[in-house]
């Protein structure tokens, strides 16, 4: 039975909305993903869906509001856009706008999406979106005009908006540029819709809050951009094909929204990473470059380089001997990617679903975090069956689509690069470091004595909000409530006069770790109010949590505050942290269907675990603390542990935080106090 005839079975039996946890696994068969026909056919099956059946059925659905507006028809988008978001386990609950009502939709206090509380909006642009304001008869100049007003409109839309809006340049059709016989005012009119698209793009740059879809890439591999039959009937202007491939994007987008990129790209080796099988052909029999066949796979490792510089932890899982991959890694004069660009090398002739399952594992990251590109169907199988929450990006004997194989789904996008993302794979490398002094150390307190854990809490700075934002979106288990923020939002936030906004920077003594926890809260007449509390797996088990925690609390006390609250909210992945309020001496105040109400009277605040030190103000007044009073700047470089002393960059590649003022001044500054 092919996907598509288990996806009808389900629809005709209406068992649709009760198994769609199944939909994903279904969508992702190779079968219906390589028919160019499959997701108009599977969005024809999930028409219809019923968003609260499917959780009723099954409470965990995440869920995905969507906010559709724009110049002309836009119910076209909502079938494409309930496919691509099922096929990453997202369940779409669309909110239609009024045609050609999209000012009015977003930014009336009386228009249709008002309080609806949307995790997207889409304003979908079109050609009408200024050819509908041009006279009968126009030249480039009048469009010009338009153009202008139309960005100036948005402009003022989005410096209101207070969620995720999502724009998209517009295609110039034929249709339009032709009907200027003068070749020179046709190129003047190219010339102008560049800029108007520019302008949009620019929205994006500005606008934290903002996202601009490019739709050039997507017309150029999806034909035509719109059929004049359903443009004049219907008025929609984007063909089927085009409006999918934006549903795609969309898709990609919520996908990184809600958490759900994924971190680690995993790679076979022969016939994927170079031309010919190592253990049959020798070194000398495999090729990256020197025959279109060998740099079609060179092209490839590029790409995958590309990915790796961004963030992107590479690694191997190869059948194949590991002393022979270790020398074609290292010596290899065709290698684009080298051994130190992948964290992770399993070169073994074990199952590659274990395989796949040890690297998640020994990197600290969940196996749906992983995609695995390979070009035997056979191996993805195996993969598909012991670990299915591995993403599978399926190649073939063609190299020359490897990367656009790979580069299909999104499955690494971002809403933007941090300084962090750039540093990740070094930080996971030196994990095989603290790995080793583990194994030395002779127990786990002896360990965390000599990693000399060092913790910088302070306000976040607003160069900062993106690295916060994108630990909000992407921390699943250290993730109390399931919360999940924007660098727009959070800049609201720490406007605020009444918010703590709380950046955990950390270190031990093989370096920075970079910014790996976050606090949120909220002072109220009754108190500090916890909303939540962040912390990347990277730096679990090491009483970070607990030092941050009783930084905040110390904090409180000092303000006078009567109490500190704190929620929990179950998700799938944050079962782990049930328990992190009570060990910290919060008290159960009531139990909700949905939540769980703690409070710390502030009579016994924790202490920061003794291996420690709390580098930053005010810190030697928390109990147990290790630390030092008014301004520093911490530094940490490898084998040199923590010191609050201040210092400046040093040429042996020491990183200096920067200089955080304590916080209590801070608040006196912002008149909290």
């Amino acid at each position: 039975m092919t996907a598509l005839d288990r996806l009808r079975e389900l629809r005709a039996q209406g068992r649709l909305e009760r198994e769609y946890a199944a939909v994903a696994g279904l969508l992702a068969d190779e079968e219906l993903a390589a028919d160019p026909d499959g997701p108009r056919r599977a969005a024809r099956l999930l028409a219809r869906l019923d968003p609260d059946a499917v959780t009723a059925s099954s409470p965990g659905t995440p869920s995905v509001t969507v906010a559709i507006t724009g110049q002309s028809t836009v119910a076209g988008l909502v079938d494409p856009l309930t496919v691509e978001l099922a096929r990453h386990g997202l369940l779409l609950r669309p909110l239609l706008g009024d045609h050609g009502a999209y000012r009015y939709d977003l930014a009336d206090p009386g228009g249709r999406f008002h309080g609806a509380g949307a995790d997207l909006a889409l304003c979908l642009l079109d050609p009408e979106t200024v050819f509908a304001r041009l006279p009968a008869v126009w030249r480039p100049a009048d469009v010009e005009r338009a153009g202008a007003q139309v960005l100036a409109e948005l402009a003022q839309l989005v410096a209101g908006y207070q969620g995720v809006l999502v724009l998209n340049t517009v295609p110039l059709t034929r249709r339009h540029t032709h009907q200027l016989i003068d070749r020179h005012a046709r190129t003047r009119l190219a010339l102008v819709w560049r800029e108007f698209n520019a302008g949009l793009l620019r929205l994006a740059e500005e606008h934290p809050g903002v996202q601009v879809i490019d739709l050039d890439p997507l017309v150029a591999e999806t034909g035509p951009v719109h059929d004049p039959r359903l443009a004049a009937y219907a008025r929609a202007h984007y063909t089927e094909p085009l409006l999918t491939a934006y549903a795609r994007e969309v898709a990609h987008l919520a996908r990184a929204l809600r958490g759900l990129a994924r971190k680690c790209l995993v790679v076979d080796l022969d016939q994927t990473l170079w031309d010919g099988v190592l253990g049959d052909d020798g070194p000398d029999g495999i090729a990256a470059a020197g025959t279109p066949r060998g740099e079609a796979f060179g092209a490839f490792q590029r790409v995958v380089k590309q990915l790796g510089s961004q963030g992107v932890l590479l690694a191997v899982s190869s059948k194949n001997d590991p002393e022979q991959v270790a020398a074609v890694l290292r010596d290899h004069p065709d290698l684009v990617l080298r051994p130190d660009d992948f964290v992770r090398v399993r070169a073994n002739w074990e199952p590659k679903d274990g395989n796949l399952l040890e690297i998640a594992g020994s990197l600290g990251i969940a196996p749906g975090a992983l995609v695995f590109a390979d070009d035997s169907p056979a191996e993805r199988a195996r993969v598909r069956h012991g670990a299915p929450e591995v993403a599978l990006v399926a190649l073939d004997d063609e190299p020359a689509l490897h990367a656009s194989r790979l580069l299909a789904d999104g499955w690494f996008d971002c809403l933007r690069l941090t300084a962090e993302d750039e540093d990740r794979a070094r930080q996971y490398r030196l994990d095989a470091e603290r790995a080793r002094l583990r194994e030395r150390a002779g127990g786990e307190a002896d360990f965390l004595r000599e990693l000399r854990v060092g913790v910088e809490l302070a306000p976040a700075a607003p160069h900062e909000l993106e690295r916060f934002a994108q630990l909000t979106q992407r921390t699943n288990q250290f993730n109390l409530t399931g919360l999940r923020l924007t660098a727009a939002q959070l800049a609201l936030r720490a406007a605020d006069p009444r918010s703590l906004v709380l950046a955990a920077r950390t270190s031990d003594r093989f370096g920075p770790n970079g910014l790996t926890g976050a606090v949120l809260g909220r002072w109220d007449d009754d108190g500090l109010h916890l909303e939540n509390v962040w912390l990347s797996c990277r730096v679990f088990s090491r009483g970070i949590e607990q030092a941050c925690l009783a930084a905040v609390l110390a904090l409180a006390a000092e303000r006078g505050a009567r109490a500190v609250h704190a929620w929990y909210r179950a998700t799938p992945k944050n079962g782990r942290t049930r328990g992190f309020y009570p060990a910290l001496g919060f008290a159960t105040v009531v139990e909700h269907p949905d939540r769980v109400h703690f409070r710390h009277d502030l009579a016994g605040p924790p202490a920061v675990p003794d291996h420690i030190v709390m580098v930053g103000p005010k810190y030697s007044e928390v109990p147990g603390a290790r630390g030092v009073t008014g301004t520093c700047v911490a530094t940490g470089t490898a084998g040199a542990g923590v010191t609050s002393k201040p210092s400046g960059n040093s040429a042996d590649g020491a990183v200096v935080s920067r200089v955080y003022e304590s916080l209590v001044e801070w608040e006196e500054m912002r008149g909290k106090r």
